[in-house]
C-alpha cells in the first residue's frame, strides 16, 4: 500500500469521506464533495454516470486504484467510489493518485 491508500484511510478516520454510489452521488447534488474518486476496475456504466455528474456539477474527479485496495483502505468491501468533503484533503490526494498512476495502480 502506498501514501494514496493510507490517505483514504485517514480521510475516513478524519469523517471527510463518503463511501459508496448513494452517498457520493447526495454529495455530488449537495456540492459538498471536492473530489470524487472512482476506481480503474468500476463498471463502464459507474464511471460514465459519476464523471457526468462531476462534469455537471463542476467538480474534479479521478479514476485511480482498485476496488479491492479502495475498500480495503476504508475498512470497507470492494468500493468503486469514494467522495472526499475536504478541500486540503482533496488535494493532497490528488498530488497522491499522480504516483498511483504513474506506479500502475499499486
Amino acid at each position: 500500500m502506498n501514501k494514496f491508500y493510507s490517505m483514504l484511510g485517514l480521510c475516513r478516520r478524519a469523517g471527510e469521506l463518503l463511501p459508496g454510489r448513494l452517498p457520493v452521488e447526495k454529495g455530488i447534488a449537495k456540492s459538498n464533495v471536492r473530489l470524487v474518486i472512482i476506481a480503474e476496475d468500476a463498471s463502464e456504466n459507474t464511471k460514465k454516470k459519476f464523471v457526468s455528474l462531476c462534469n455537471d456539477k463542476n467538480i474534479i474527479y479521478i479514476i485511480a486504484g482498485n476496488m479491492s485496495y479502495i475498500g480495503k483502505s476504508i475498512g470497507r468491501d470492494n468500493t468503486a467510489v469514494i467522495g472526499i468533503t475536504d478541500e486540503n484533503l482533496s488535494n493532497k490526494l490528488l498530488a497522491e493518485a499522480k504516483e498511483v498512476l504513474t506506479n500502475g495502480g499499486e
